[in-house]
């Protein structure tokens, strides 16, 4: 158990059920009435993101929540299989434990995955990945209107909007915290 008054960022509780991670938090002593705590959590497994507020010395139970660097291998269907880094076992996990992210992954890319009770709950990935473009319209001669932009299908299956100047074949670095074009790469 912890008191929300030894919240610190990045700490993760148990609370309704669910795992939260301390976002932000902010002790609030008014000149009249008791002591506060205001946090803004995230919850881990559905990623939302909620403000509330505890009473001064609340206890909450922490949620030990165990990270570990393994490598995606391999799609198969729905499952997907990913190779610990430090025991080399191979753990395959349904599409719907690792959520959307995947869409984001290269074959031997490394991940931190996020383990509570022996079950995943999520996973950490890289911030901007870069990936190859298979498939998009042809840019036509004047289709320089500033803003605009046309759907990309990635090499792992992922959808975007890209600039009139990408190609297919061209390497492209997207941001997979908003699924956004970010620049094109050079070969």
């Amino acid at each position: 158990m912890i008191s929300v008054n030894d919240f610190r960022t990045g700490l993760t509780i148990l609370w309704n059920g669910n795992i939260w991670t301390v976002l932000e938090f902010l002790h609030v002593k008014p000149g009249k009435g008791a002591a506060f705590v205001r946090a803004k959590l995230k919850n881990v497994e559905k990623g939302s993101v909620i403000e509330t507020t505890f009473r001064g010395g609340e206890k909450l139970p922490l949620a030990n929540v165990e990270k570990k660097e393994m490598q995606y291998l391999y799609k198969t269907g729905d499952r997907i299989t990913f190779m610990d880094n430090q025991s080399y076992e191979q753990l395959e996990v349904g599409e719907e434990q690792v959520g959307e992210q995947v869409k984001y992954l290269k074959e031997g890319t490394n991940v931190m995955v996020l383990f509570f009770d022996e079950k995943i709950i999520g996973m950490d990935i890289p911030a901007h990945v870069e990936l190859k473009v298979t498939d998009t319209p042809p840019s036509h001669r004047g289709d320089t209107a500033a803003g605009s932009n046309k759907p990309a299908t990635l090499e792992t299956g992922a959808q975007v909007q890209v600039p009139f100047f990408v190609n297919i074949g061209d390497l492209v670095r997207i941001d997979t915290r908003n699924n956004q074009y970010v620049d094109r790469v050079k070969a």
